[in-house]
């Protein structure tokens, strides 16, 4: 498997989020609190698919679910059932690569 063969679906990790947060019985707001976040605008963003935590983030949630990051963050790999987005991202780095 090539490095480029791996994407992180979006939308699958903000509802695996979603998912833990609920299976903790957390509400949104008890996240962001627990996150030191201001408001509860990120967490509906990670939910819907929308962006992604950033690394901090990511083991925050990692530590207060009680998982691995690799738990949270959702990922395809080429060949197996895959993110609707997975050809674009293949152009864009096939493209990026021949022009180096």
């Amino acid at each position: 498997m090539e490095i480029f063969d791996v994407f992180v679906d979006m939308q699958a990790t903000g509802d695996r989020i979603k998912q833990l947060r609920k299976e903790h019985n957390m509400r949104v707001f008890d996240l962001a609190n627990a996150l030191g976040l201001e408001s509860e605008q990120a967490i509906y963003k990670w939910q819907r698919g929308q962006c992604l935590p950033n690394a901090d983030n990511l083991v925050r949630l990692s530590i207060l679910f009680g998982c691995h990051i690799e738990d949270i963050l959702i990922h395809y790999t080429a060949g197996e059932d895959e993110s609707p987005l997975l050809s674009f991202y293949r152009r864009f780095l096939y493209s990026f690569s021949t022009t180096r």
